[in-house]
């Protein structure tokens, strides 16, 4: 019969990011299926009510409605707050929410304050050769 491994230190590590990251999905997908049912629950119910009892008021069937209507607005406030890659997308195409990055460092830098200071590199292909 095969021996049962211990895992691995980065096993262990990698099934901790990838656990963290299956629970903060699940917390994300828990909210916005929560609004939603505060949201809407309420309507269909009053909708189911005013079916079979006539019993709803036009206004209080007019506030659930737009109850459900906020739903909407929610959705775009939750989103950023719970998910990284949402406000990685939306800063990159609103410039409303851009956020000043620090330049990257290249490889190859061409200032000339240590110029004098060791080996250069070629200029050309021709003049490493």
């Amino acid at each position: 019969a095969p021996v049962p491994r211990a895992p691995s230190a980065e096993g262990g590590r990698l099934l901790g990011k990838h656990s963290k990251k299956a629970l903060k999905a699940s917390l994300t997908l828990g909210i916005l299926l929560g609004t939603f049912f505060v949201a809407w629950l309420p309507f269909f119910v009053a909708n189911v009510a005013q079916a079979v009892c006539g019993c709803v008021p036009a206004g209080c069937f007019d506030v659930l409605t737009w109850l459900g209507y906020c739903n909407s607005t929610v959705n775009p406030v939750i989103y950023p707050l719970f998910m990284r890659d949402f406000r990685r997308a939306v800063g990159r195409y609103l410039p409303c929410c851009r956020r000043p990055r620090p330049p990257r460092p290249r490889a190859l830098s061409l200032s000339t304050r240590n110029s004098n200071s060791g080996p250069r590199a070629p200029a050309s292909l021709r003049d490493a050769l």
